[in-house]
């Protein structure tokens, strides 16, 4: 059972308020204490994991960094990341998500650390496993996406090796 704190702040981040506010607030503090602290802390991971999120841009061909909320998967040297496209449950998908899909070779700083990813979309039976995981995750990914009309687009990051 999730704790009282957890639980009201799920209940908030399920808001409409929540979702018009949220991507304009939580990425600039992210990259701001990130940066303050030399990639030590990620503030929104005081709630969910989260990454730092280095691309390509799809159209600019430009380094794009972005926080994200993310779900681990296995143990900490093998393991994958979780990357779920919600946007906050707003219409359109978020601009990562098209950037991954155009340059799958990116970069993750997880707990400080720089690690060379390979994204991949997630597609049928493995996209629904990965969703029902997400849901138990983070229950508000449910609402967000009865609010809108468009997928949920879910990526997983598996390790470059050298």
């Amino acid at each position: 059972m999730a704790p009282p704190g957890l639980r009201l702040v799920q209940k908030v981040s399920s808001t409409r308020t929540f979702a018009r506010v949220a991507p304009h607030v939580i990425p600039a503090m992210d990259r701001a204490v990130h940066r303050l602290t030399r990639g030590k802390v990620l503030l929104s991971a005081q709630m969910l994991p989260g990454v730092i999120l280095t691309v390509k841009g799809a159209k600019s061909g430009l380094p794009r960094r972005t926080p994200l909320a993310c779900m681990p998967e296995g143990d900490a040297e093998t393991g994958t990341w979780l990357l779920i496209g919600s946007n906050f449950g707003r219409p359109g998908h978020p601009a990562w998500t098209a950037n991954l899909m155009a340059h799958p070779d990116a970069e993750i700083n997880w707990r400080g650390a720089d690690i060379p990813v390979t994204a991949r979309l997630l597609n049928s039976e493995e996209r629904a496993a990965a969703w029902e995981a997400a849901l138990k995750f983070w229950p508000p990914y449910a609402t967000y996406q009865a609010r809108i009309d468009r997928e949920i687009r879910l990526f997983r990051l598996e390790r470059r090796r050298p």
